[in-house]
């Protein structure tokens, strides 16, 4: 069997495998691809005027021998039959039995199809070229999918990079002893008090792995997402680990709307322990628990309050620390609360630039209100709900209505339709 020669190639695959990261097998892979390709621009070049079709060289195959540091070119599953109309997928019988007196009508064989040295010509050359350094791309990319896949929705550690446009590209890694893959870390990701300075470390939320084969890293991390705090808190609180205190909910603003608010959380904890009190667990002796997670967040403010079942209580500590006299369920329906706190808890209730309310609202799942508790008039609301209440059934009321005739109007179209005479018409 003939063989192209590649001097070198033995070591060429093993410096590309040191430089990519890449296992030896998978560049062999990628260079098969890449002459497989070479050859049928080799093919298309010298037999110019043959239509070949897009699947035309799928039976054509590569065989890569490192040690000899060559390659050969095989055409396989050749029908053979007694007369050839296309010599690069059949073979005629009479040819085959010089070689293989038991062939028979309908078999199939594998045939060497190599060029000579000197025919696998410049273009074809070019072309091979072109074709591995994509396919290197498209295993490196391959692996980095194998790799990371599994771990979406947890905690990495990374190292500044670079920066392109407004984004920080870091370095990561998956697990210790492994190579470090690049990641983009969006300027919606980012938080405001980091100072993403060159080789500045930080924890990172893998939020996507990307498909496909577009241009940069192929990793999307945050250090906005609210699964980073619910990380932070799992990995300093032992409780939490062990199932015995668990987060129920987390509302996050991490990059809020206006410069003069600062980045907050609300996280609610529960526990089915009597003897355990979840908030405290999550706060430990003298704050030192949540003050690891604070400083992570680079001084993000942080409110941990306990679950409760019922929604006026939870609502009550979802608003701390402000102090709540009442909460009143108006329209439980459509999650609808109003909540009485005295005249110097108003703004501590709101927030700065309604900030405290909104993650409350968020967190709770509730619409709400603040109330001046002095000022509140309970029978005047009451009567302005029942009022609504009453105006809204009205609305659903007509509407039904109106359904209720056209419907009708329908029907009576149809009945006149069927009733009417049949006519014919003669030419």
């Amino acid at each position: 069997m003939s063989m192209v020669s590649l001097p070198g190639l033995k070591d060429m695959i093993h410096g590309i495998s040191q430089e990519r990261n890449l296992p030896k097998h998978a560049v062999e892979e990628a260079l098969r691809e890449a002459l497989l390709k070479g050859y049928e621009r080799y093919r298309r070049t010298i037999e110019i005027n043959t239509p070949f079709s897009d699947d035309y060289f799928d039976n054509f195959d590569v065989e890569l021998d490192v040690e000899a540091e060559g390659f050969r070119v095989l055409a396989k599953n050749l029908s053979i039959v007694e007369e050839v109309t296309n010599q690069d997928h059949q073979i005629s019988l009479k040819e085959v039995l010089e070689v293989a007196p038991e062939a028979q009508l309908g078999d199939t064989v594998t045939l060497d199809v190599t060029p000579e040295q000197n025919e696998f010509g410049r273009m074809a050359a070019i072309q091979t070229k072109q074709v591995l350094a994509q396919k290197l791309r498209d295993q490196q990319r391959k692996m980095i999918q194998d790799e990371f896949q599994e771990l979406e929705g947890t905690v990495l550690q990374a190292r500044v990079l670079r920066f392109e446009r407004q984004s920080v590209i870091l370095a990561v890694t998956s697990s210790f002893g492994q190579p470090e893959v690049e990641a983009e870390l969006p300027k919606r990701e980012q938080l405001p008090n980091d100072n993403y300075r060159a080789n500045a470390t930080f924890k990172v939320y893998l939020k996507r792995v990307s498909q496909g084969s577009h241009r940069g890293p192929q990793l999307l991390v945050s250090r906005a997402d609210a699964g980073l705090v619910v990380y932070l808190f799992a990995n300093e609180v032992p409780e939490i680990e062990d199932e015995v205190v668990r987060i129920v909910a987390v509302a996050r603003e991490a990059n809020p709307p206006s410069h003069y608010v600062g980045p907050r959380t609300k996280i609610a904890v529960d526990t089915l322990d009597r003897d355990v009190d979840p908030v405290g667990a999550c706060i430990g002796a003298r704050g030192s628990r949540i003050q690891v997670v604070v400083n992570e967040l680079r001084g993000e403010k942080i409110d941990v309050i306990r679950w409760s079942p019922d929604p006026s209580t939870y609502i009550a500590n979802a608003l701390s620390p402000a102090r709540v006299d009442e909460v009143r369920l108006v329209n439980p329906e459509e999650r609808r609360a109003h909540v009485l706190v005295a005249e110097d808890q108003l703004s501590l209730a709101i927030g700065k630039e309604g900030q405290n309310v909104r993650l409350a609202a968020r967190l709770t799942g509730w619409k709400i209100d603040i109330k001046d508790n002095a000022k509140y008039d309970a029978a005047a609301e009451d009567q302005k709900i029942a009022e609504q209440f009453s105006y809204q059934q009205s609305l659903e009321e007509d509407d039904a209505e109106d359904l209720e005739d056209l419907e009708t109007e329908e029907q009576m179209d149809v009945d006149e339709r069927d009733e009417a005479p049949e006519t014919s018409t003669y030419l």
